[in-house]
C-alpha cells in the first residue's frame, strides 16, 4: 500500500461527506468569515505519522487548505520539519543510532536524520516515511495547492533560525507577493523570534503562541498580526480582547486556538469568536463548525 492510499483509507473512516474548505478570502484574511479556518496541526496528524508529508496529503485527502509544521535546525544548519527536540518519539533513532542519548535533532546532521523511519511508530503502512527537510515540505504543500502555518520551534536552541527559515522560504518562491499575501503565516512560541521575523520580513504574517494578559497585549500588537493560545486558556472575553487591537499589518488581531480535536469543543470556541482552530482532526472540526 502506498503512504497515500494508506492516508485516505485511514481519513476515510471518519470522513463525513465530501466538502472542501476554500482557500482563504480577503474577509477572511481581516477575521471576518463566517467560521473559522481549519489549520490540519502537524499536517493530518490523527490520519498519518506528525510532520511527515503522508500528513501533507492526509490533509489535502480531506480538503483541507491549510498545514501546520514545526520547524528545527540540524548539526549542520538545515531545517528539517519535526516537533520534539528530541528524535526518539517519531523515529527509530534509538535503534539506528543507539549510543547518541538524548538524539536531539541539534547533535545530528541532515544526511543522518534522513536515514530515520518516522512512520513505522505511527503505524505499519507508513513504515518509511521520512523526517522532511523545509525543502521538501514547501514542494509537497505547493504541489497540494496548500498554505502553510509554520512554527519555529525552540528558536533559543538555534541562533539565526529565523534567516535561514525566511533564506529558504524566499529559494523556494513562497516570499513572493502571493504567498506572502495569501498562503504564508509565521509563528512562535518565542516573542523575540517572532519580531525577528517581523523585522526581517514586515511584509509577512506572523503569530505569537501564547496567552499574553490583556494588558500586555498591545506590545505585542506592534510586532504580530495574530495571538495564537491554547483553547483552554481563553474564553469570549478574552477573544473580544485581543480583536479589540490592531496588530502589525492595521488589522485587527486575530486568535488562532489548538489543540481541539473533537466537535463539541470545536463548537464551543468557534462560539468565543476564534479566527482559526488548529487541530490533528480537520475534518472533525470542520464539520463542527460550519
Amino acid at each position: 500500500m502506498s503512504v497515500r492510499t494508506a492516508t485516505a483509507s485511514g481519513a476515510a473512516a471518519v470522513m463525513v461527506g465530501a466538502c472542501v474548505l476554500l482557500p482563504a478570502t480577503q474577509a477572511q484574511a481581516s477575521g471576518a468569515q463566517d467560521s473559522p479556518v481549519v489549520y490540519a496541526h502537524r499536517g493530518a496528524s490523527a490520519y498519518a505519522p506528525e510532520n511527515t508529508l503522508a500528513a501533507v496529503d492526509a490533509a489535502d485527502d480531506l480538503g483541507i487548505a491549510w498545514v501546520e509544521n514545526d520547524v528545527q535546525l540540524t548539526k549542520d544548519g538545515v531545517l528539517v520539519v519535526v516537533h520534539d527536540t528530541t528524535l526518539n518519539r517519531t523515529t527509530d533513532a534509538e535503534e539506528v543510532f543507539p549510543d547518541r542519548a538524548p538524539w536531539a535533532v541539534k547533535d545530528f546532521t541532515a544526511a543522518e536524520i534522513a536515514k530515520l523511519d518516522a512512520g513505522s511508530w505511527f503505524g505499519a503502512g507508513f513504515a518509511g516515511a521520512r523526517v522532511p527537510t523545509l525543502s521538501q515540505y514547501l514542494h509537497r504543500v505547493e504541489r497540494n495547492r496548500q498554505k502553510l502555518l509554520l512554527e519555529i520551534k525552540s528558536p533559543e536552541t538555534y541562533p539565526g533560525i529565523e534567516k535561514e527559515t525566511l533564506r529558504v522560504l524566499r529559494k523556494e518562491g513562497w516570499l513572493d507577493r502571493a504567498h506572502v499575501k495569501h498562503k504564508l503565516i509565521i509563528q512562535s512560541f518565542g516573542a523575540e523570534s517572532v519580531k525577528t521575523v517581523h523585522v526581517q520580513r514586515p511584509d509577512v504574517v506572523t503569530g505569537f503562541l501564547g496567552t499574553p494578559a490583556v494588558a500586555d497585549l498591545p506590545s505585542y500588537a506592534a510586532f504580530t498580526d495574530q495571538i495564537n493560545p491554547s483553547y483552554t486558556t481563553i474564553g469570549a472575553d478574552y477573544v473580544a480582547a485581543v480583536r479589540k487591537l490592531k496588530g502589525a499589518h492595521g488589522k485587527p488581531l486575530q486568535v488562532n486556538t489548538w489543540t481541539v480535536n473533537d466537535a463539541a469543543k470545536a463548537a464551543e470556541v468557534a462560539g468565543f469568536g476564534v479566527d482559526g482552530i488548529i487541530t490533528n482532526n480537520p475534518d472533525v472540526v470542520r464539520d463542527a463548525t460550519r
